[in-house]
């Protein structure tokens, strides 16, 4: 369909914080945007504090004038809550809509959903993309790295806007289309799963350091931003260093100190255990932090069990600092690995032929997750990979040479002292499942056919189903 510039480049709805930012970021990039919302009286406020960008910014509060503003065939984009709004959404605007549009989810959406409308919208002349953004409302306004899916219709009409707001590296666009339906959602769900498991990483180490090493917040902080000069350079070091060496005005007290130990979730993690689980996947390490969110949560118990649970525990030395670096190094290498399994499973699945390389790649700027270690990943997939798996990769295999003694002895400490570290202990027990030929699953397949004539493949014998000769009970 021939495009007519009758009207802005694109719309959008949703004038929340991270709408709003996206909004002044295409504006900023010399697009005209129309803007709207349900609570309409939020319009003119976001134009009045727009300052020089008011000018391509459009107010319509009706849905239909809204439409009617952008130019065909329409980009639309939607940052509203998930799930029945925008379903609601996508009935209401539905009417007002020419063949050729594109309605675009740009929120955390459960990618199954997005797969529906995807298939609701096939055959009706209308497109539906779903985006993942990431980088928070600063990525949003400044460049966020963005994860798109849909048909390629709608990329080659979001391309230029996309591109020209996207977070970039070296001067490459932190964006791109990486398959049909839901694959955006997916590959965003799945980073979001990393960036939990990432983020308990951080926490445990800074754990053994409070409470093993009784170091303070601030000379915690310190360390962090140190290693951010290393191989462990990456945001959420960043962001971690500068929250632990803030002061909190109220009290004068180190800001974490004073923060209530309960941490929240919206989902995306879970989302991402769940379908890694549903397709045979492991996530052991994006298990282990969702599962600490979860634990968090139960404040009261864990006070009321203090001192009533014996620790059992035993002296040990607190790990080095080279140590407690390298472990958390390994445990990011093996934590994203993980989620890089979970990325492939879901191509083979839903038939995306996703590009990891690419997926590495749009994730260095912009979005939550960056880090140099990005930079290997897209290497490794850019090369030779045995079996599609990053801890086969000459590079990984010789980080994790380096780096994997240590975790065994951050990890033996910790548990040795009784402090928790979850999400390092599974990217260990992980690591250690996969190096080994022989595993401990024939056993396994020994009970389940002794109690449930499940069967098993012998080793001996290509295929087929066998039983086995087990030794009666004995009397009780």
């Amino acid at each position: 369909m021939t495009s007519t510039k009758q009207g802005a480049d694109i719309g959008v709805y949703g004038l929340g914080t991270m709408g709003s930012a996206l909004a002044l970021n295409l504006a900023e990039n010399g697009f005209d945007v129309a803007v709207s919302n349900r609570e309409p009286e939020w319009i003119d406020d976001f134009i009045n504090e727009a300052g020089a960008l008011a000018g391509r910014l459009h107010g319509t509060p009706e849905l239909e004038d809204f439409v009617q503003a952008i130019a065909r065939p329409r980009s639309i984009l939607f940052m509203i809550p998930s799930g029945a709004p925008m379903d609601a959404m996508i009935k209401a605007v539905t009417p007002y809509l020419d063949e050729g549009d594109t309605l675009i989810d740009g929120g955390n959406a459960d990618f199954n959903a997005t797969r529906r409308r995807s298939a609701d919208l096939d055959g009706t002349g209308l497109h539906f993309v779903g985006m993942g953004v990431s980088g928070g409302a600063e990525g949003a306004r400044k460049g966020p790295s963005m994860m798109v899916g849909g048909t390629a219709h709608s990329w080659a009409q979001l391309r230029p806007m996309a591109e020209a707001i996207a977070a970039k590296f070296e001067g490459d666009p932190c964006v791109d289309h990486l398959g049909p339906d839901g694959a955006g959602h997916f590959v965003k769900t799945v980073h979001n799963g990393i960036e939990y498991a990432d983020m308990q990483m951080i926490a445990e180490v800074y754990g053994i350091l409070r409470d093993a090493a009784d170091l303070p917040a601030a000379k915690i902080g310190a360390l962090f931003e140190r290693w951010q000069e290393g191989p462990l350079s990456s945001y959420l070091i960043e962001v971690s260093a500068a929250a632990l060496q803030s002061t909190d005005a109220k009290t004068g007290k180190p800001m974490v100190d004073v923060i209530r130990d309960q941490a929240g979730q919206k989902g995306t993690g879970r989302w991402t255990l769940i379908e890694a689980l549903k397709m045979g996947q492991s996530a052991s390490t994006i298990e282990a932090a969702v599962g600490a969110r979860g634990w968090s949560s139960e404040k009261d118990t864990r006070v009321m069990a203090e001192p009533l649970l014996p620790a059992g525990t035993q002296d040990a030395s607190v790990p080095s600092e080279d140590d407690l670096e390298m472990a958390l190094l390994a445990g990011r290498i093996l934590g994203h690995a993980q989620g890089f399994r979970i990325l492939a499973a879901a191509s083979d699945e839903f038939s995306w032929d996703l590009d990891f390389a690419r997926i590495s790649e749009i994730w260095r700027a912009g979005c939550i997750i960056r880090s140099s270690l990005l930079d290997d990943l897209s290497d490794a997939f850019r090369n030779e990979l045995p079996a599609c798996h990053l801890i086969l990769a000459p590079r990984l295999r010789t980080r994790l040479e380096s780096s994997i003694p240590a975790l065994r002895r951050v990890v033996a400490a910790a548990v040795t002292s009784g402090v928790a570290v979850p999400a390092l202990a599974a990217a260990l027990g992980w690591y250690d499942s996969m190096r080994r030929g022989r595993g401990t699953a024939n056993l396994v397949q020994a009970q389940r056919d002794f109690f449930g004539h499940h069967g098993f493949e012998r080793t001996d014998e290509d295929g087929g189903k066998h039983h086995g000769d087990w030794n009666s009970l004995s009397p009780s």
